[in-house]
C-alpha cells in the first residue's frame, strides 16, 4: 500500500444549506471547536504525510486565499473556478495538471472525523491492482447529523453496490476518496459530478471501498455544526 503524497480538498461550494451563516463566509472557514473546517482537513492531509494540497476556490474564494497565505504545511496550490463552478468531478478536472501521474486523495472540506486520520483508514482499503478509485465509507449507524438514506451497499465480496431502489443503504461515503488520474481520461468538459465517475467504475468493478471505524459528522447544515461540536467534546472529556 503506497499513501499518496498529493491531494485535493473541495473547496468551491456555495454552503447554501448553511443558511445565512455562509452568506457572507464560505463553508470551508466555519468553525468547529475554535478551528475552521479546512484547516481541520488540512491537518489531517498533513499528519497523514500529505506533501502537497490543492484547493479549489469558487465562492468568496479571496477569504480562503488570504486565510491560506500564512500557512507553510502542507504545501498548498489554489485552482480558480472561474467564471463558473465546476461541481466535484469537474473541479477535480481542472486541477489534474496540479495533482501529478500518481494516485491522489481528494476531501471535501466539510467533514469531522472523530477518530482514526480517514486518509490513513482510505489507504487500508487502497488496492491499485484491482480498483481505480477507492472510497472512504462509514456504517450509517455511526453518521452523526446525517439525515439522508444512506449512498452504497455491500455485495457478499464487499463490493459496493447503489442503493438504488432501497429505503436505506447501510453505508455513507464521508467525503475521502484515492483515485487515479486516468479515470478522467474520458469525462465530460465543463461542470459534472463524481458520480459519472463512480458509475462507470462500477459498471467496470473497479470501484473500491474502506471501511472507517471511528465516527462521522455530516456538517452540512446548522445542526451538523453543532453535532460536531458535541462530538469533538464528548472525545475530549
Amino acid at each position: 500500500m503506497m499513501t499518496p503524497h498529493t491531494a485535493m480538498v473541495l473547496a468551491a461550494g456555495y454552503g447554501t444549506r448553511m443558511g445565512a451563516l455562509t452568506a457572507d463566509r464560505p463553508k470551508p472557514l466555519l468553525t468547529v471547536c475554535g478551528q475552521t473546517l479546512l484547516d481541520r482537513t488540512l491537518d489531517l492531509a498533513a499528519a497523514a504525510n500529505t506533501q502537497r494540497v490543492v484547493v479549489n476556490v469558487h465562492y468568496l474564494g479571496d477569504q480562503i486565499r488570504a486565510h491560506l497565505e500564512d500557512r507553510a504545511l502542507p504545501h498548498i496550490t489554489l485552482s480558480e473556478e472561474q467564471p463558473q463552478i465546476l461541481d466535484t468531478g469537474g473541479g477535480v478536472a481542472k486541477a489534474l495538471p496540479y495533482l501529478g501521474a500518481e494516485p491522489f486523495f481528494v476531501l471535501n472540506s466539510d467533514n469531522v472525523f472523530v477518530g482514526p486520520n480517514p486518509l490513513q483508514a482510505a489507504v487500508q482499503g487502497w488496492n491499485s491492482d484491482r480498483m481505480d478509485v477507492c472510497l472512504l465509507l462509514i456504517p450509517k449507524a455511526h453518521a452523526r447529523a446525517y439525515m439522508r438514506p444512506g449512498d452504497f451497499l455491500l455485495d457478499y465480496n464487499g463490493y459496493p453496490v447503489r442503493r438504488g431502489a432501497a429505503a436505506e443503504a447501510a453505508y455513507v461515503y464521508v467525503g475521502v476518496q484515492i483515485m487515479k488520474p486516468d479515470v478522467f481520461k474520458k469525462v465530460p468538459k465543463g461542470p459534472f459530478s463524481m458520480n459519472v465517475i463512480w458509475d462507470h467504475l462500477l459498471e467496470q468493478g473497479r470501484l473500491g471501498v474502506a471501511i472507517y471505524q471511528g465516527t462521522w459528522v455530516d456538517v452540512g447544515t446548522p445542526e451538523g455544526l453543532a453535532a460536531a461540536e458535541s462530538a469533538l467534546a464528548e472525545h475530549n472529556a
